[in-house]
């Protein structure tokens, strides 16, 4: 049934946007749009095939670097996210200044990691995790809200310890919420990845996108534009394959 539900909705996906290609297509032929202004589809198709190893070297940095973020995003939510759960203090204090960080524009900070960090991969990680990492937060700590009273009282009667507690009560109820949260982070992570190759870098899809800005390669602008958007929607099923993996046990009507 799932299988199935899942098979309609790419295919539902697929269709509209071939079906907006081709509307792309023909109206940019009938109008005769120039190139430099809007290309058309197959032209963004010619331009990929012809230099695919040279994208595809560039769309495997991005990716590696989206990745970094994502996965020090999901480590580091899960475990400040149980911090503020687990103390008052920690929450009353911790949190004000945790909203005031989301608040800063990342562009904004993103010179100042070029600055501490130099111009590797690191400061792109950097501001991949930072622009994913408070998804991962609040959604874990309504996860770990959630876990039912009975439930824990249980575990403490039992006299498990914290990281017992955590471990085979907390965290496994809140997984379906942690989860949730890793399908916006994982396409924030994207986002912060780029924004980072924008502020500087000599590889990646950012890159990519700002050298063809320079010399008004309209069709390279969107030909990794294009390749980012395939890159997103295949990251953002590959988390939507692991909440239907590890979260089966969930009743049909909460999915």
């Amino acid at each position: 049934m799932k299988g199935a539900r899942h098979a309609h909705a790419i295919a539902a996906g697929s269709l509209s946007g071939l079906l907006f290609l081709i509307a792309w297509e023909v109206l940019g032929r009938w109008l005769e749009v120039k190139p430099v202004v809007l290309p058309l589809p197959t032209q963004i198709l010619a331009e990929i095939i012809d230099a695919h190893d040279w994208y595809l070297d560039h769309s495997l940095f991005t990716l590696m670097t989206t990745l970094a973020g994502f996965a020090l995003s999901v480590v580091l939510g899960v475990l400040i996210a149980a911090i503020l759960v687990s103390s008052r203090l920690f929450e009353r204090y911790l949190h004000p200044l945790i909203v005031a960080l989301n608040n800063v524009p990342k562009v904004a900070i993103a010179p100042l990691f070029v600055i501490w960090m130099g111009t590797g991969t690191e400061p792109k990680i950097a501001i991949a995790f930072l622009i994913a990492v408070f998804a991962i937060i609040v959604d874990t700590v309504h996860g770990l809200r959630s876990v039912p009273p009975d439930v824990a009282d249980l575990a403490h009667v039992l006299r498990g310890s914290w990281w017992q507690v955590f471990t085979k009560v907390n965290l496994p109820c809140a997984l379906p919420s942690i989860l949730s949260g890793m399908k916006i982070a994982i396409s924030l992570a994207l986002v912060g990845a780029i924004v980072g190759e924008f502020v500087s870098s000599q590889r990646g899809l950012g890159y990519v996108i700002m050298s063809a800005q320079g010399m008004f390669d309209t069709v390279r602008v969107f030909a990794a534009l294009f390749i980012l958007a395939a890159l997103g929607l295949l990251l953002y099923a590959a988390v939507v394959w692991m909440e239907a993996r590890f979260t089966a046990w969930r009743p049909a009507k909460e999915e």
